[in-house]
């Protein structure tokens, strides 16, 4: 029987292995979703990693975090993250100061402009998460989510 994933791919042949169709699946899938947010963020004016800053941002509160700590809670890695932040500043929704002790020490706090974009943000968003995965249900998303965490666990 022919898998639904060849047939996109136009691939003939069966994959090597299940953990190859299932890591092909994966990033197909994933850029399947990506493509379906960036739409949203583009209307704001935001790739997908800078929404992603900000959310960290926001998370992080008034204190803010310095480049190395938002890299490490990036959802996807950016080799670049200094220039993220200067186009994120350039636009105010991040502001940026050096620590008074450590000149090294670069702390990032999110504005109320960058706040006010999360915001309005977050219907669009809800709404797309709900197009592209509300036909699951709930607990086949769960279940989803946890072989994810287990998948990502072998790869510590």
């Amino acid at each position: 029987m022919t898998r639904r994933l060849q047939d996109e791919l136009k691939q003939t042949r069966p994959f090597s292995t299940i953990e190859e169709e299932v890591l092909v699946g994966l990033s197909r899938t994933a850029d399947a979703l990506q493509r379906g947010f960036a739409a949203v963020f583009k209307a704001a004016g935001l790739s997908s990693t800078q929404y992603n800053v900000l959310r960290i941002l926001r998370g992080a509160g008034g204190p803010g975090l310095s480049c190395g700590d938002i890299a490490d809670r990036m959802v996807t890695r950016d080799p670049d993250l200094t220039r993220l932040l200067d186009r994120l500043e350039v636009r105010h929704l991040v502001s940026r100061s050096r620590d008074g002790e450590d000149r090294r020490v670069v702390t990032t706090r999110i504005t109320q402009a960058g706040l006010t974009v999360l915001d309005e943000l977050a219907g669009p968003l809800a709404a797309e998460q709900r197009r592209l995965l509300g036909h699951m249900g709930e607990g086949r998303l769960r279940a989803l989510a946890d072989l994810l965490d287990e998948a990502r666990a072998s790869g510590d």
